[in-house]
């Protein structure tokens, strides 16, 4: 019996690695839904090789112009999530969110009730929304995954034992300027910032790994999902991206977990996780990775993002804050409109503008809330530029 899979942001890198993985088993899983904001093109081929027949176009202008060329396949074309639901009760097997950015958290909302298992690579859904995604999946008894490669390993390691932690820490590659100086780079060209050494990925997640905001995010993450204090978790430079997460235990053991720099892992594991069959292509153990792992400790001088970690992140304004600076900030710089030292110098200035300190111990009531703050804080950044231009 084949099961059925819901994908969101199929035609992002993790969406498409998905895709690569379900291509191999089409006997044992059948893609029911895929989603994109805006590729409309891709996503045409992708519902044509899948044989998928219901899609979503985010995009409301894209949605318009080119729902009509999906007929001629057979293929329901919608503009929501809540859309495609409206008369089904049916759960999928598994829904995985590969959207980028917290365009990604209401999608989320609208499909836990329609999934048993739910696997999610979205952070900035998980840092300004856990709260409701928590309560829907505690609601609709949907399994909760985390994909991040990180999470995900902290995730396996877990399975036995989750009251004896003593530390956990998260791995970081270090990005492509690990070994120079912030000032020597401070105008460097986007095209070299996008040059991770170890993973092929995203432009936004690949300047986040850069300045390190991405490793940021995922401690706030962690705290969320294994419900965690901030002082548990470490972050630790490891180059060659081998090891994804150390825990330390209060019994004097340490795990580890190790695998290749691909998201095919913690996705193909998640898609097999109820029969454990996956077996990855690379099978062989590379024990010579771990010769000479080489951990460092983060250089604060580096990277100046670290300092965040010192603010409280407890539901409020301020993760929506935060991960809404952020996508402003490499927007603007990914557009040549601001040198890479500013994504750093603005943040810190930003984050402590009185306009925003004064929702730091607000928290959110609902997704709506979560929209409107997104837009003041992009409408403060374009005036912001502006002045300090």
């Amino acid at each position: 019996m084949t099961k059925d899979i819901f994908l969101l942001g199929s035609t992002g890198s993790i969406g498409e690695t998905a895709l690569s993985i379900l291509k191999q088993d089409k006997k044992n899983f059948k893609i029911k839904l895929l989603t994109t904001n805006s590729n409309v093109n891709k996503i045409y081929k992708q519902a044509i090789q899948f044989n998928v027949r219901e899609i979503v176009i985010f995009d409301k202008k894209k949605y318009l112009k080119n729902y009509k060329k999906f007929k001629f396949k057979k293929i329901k074309v919608y503009s929501s999530i809540k859309d495609v639901f409206k008369n089904k009760k049916k759960k999928s097997y598994l829904t995985i969110n590969a959207i980028s950015g917290i365009d990604g958290l209401e999608p989320s909302l609208n499909i836990i009730k329609f999934s048993k298992n739910f696997a999610i690579a979205n952070k900035e859904s998980i840092i300004c929304g856990w709260n409701f995604l928590k309560s829907e999946l505690k609601k609709y008894k949907t399994h909760f995954i985390p994909l991040d490669s990180e999470h995900f390993s902290i995730w396996s390691l877990l399975k036995e034992d989750k009251k004896n932690i003593k530390k956990i820490y998260l791995t970081a590659s270090g990005g492509p300027f690990l070994n120079f100086n912030l000032d020597r780079i401070k105008n460097i060209k986007p095209k070299y910032a996008l040059k991770h050494p170890n993973w092929k990925m995203g432009k936004k997640i690949s300047i986040d790994s850069a300045t390190m905001m991405n490793k940021i995010f995922e401690v706030i993450e962690a705290v969320k999902i294994f419900d965690l204090n901030s002082k548990q978790i470490d972050i630790i430079i490891h180059p060659k991206s081998y090891i994804h997460a150390i825990i330390n235990f209060n019994n004097g053991l340490t795990k580890f977990l190790a695998h290749d720099t691909t998201m095919s892992v913690p996705i193909a594991n998640a898609i097999y996780l109820e029969k454990n069959t996956y077996k990855h292509k690379k099978n062989k153990f590379n024990y010579e990775k771990l010769n000479g792992i080489n951990f460092i400790k983060p250089d604060f001088e580096k990277f100046p993002l670290l300092k965040i970690l010192n603010y409280k992140f407890n539901n409020t304004y301020l993760e929506i804050i935060l991960v809404s600076l952020n996508d402003a900030l490499v927007k603007n710089y990914l557009e040549n409109k601001i040198p890479y030292i500013s994504i750093h110098k603005s943040m810190v200035k930003l984050l402590k503008k009185p306009y925003f300190t004064k929702y730091y111990q607000v928290k959110p009531r609902n997704i709506n809330d979560i929209k409107t703050m997104v837009k003041r804080v992009n409408q403060y950044v374009d005036e912001y530029f502006k002045v300090n231009a």
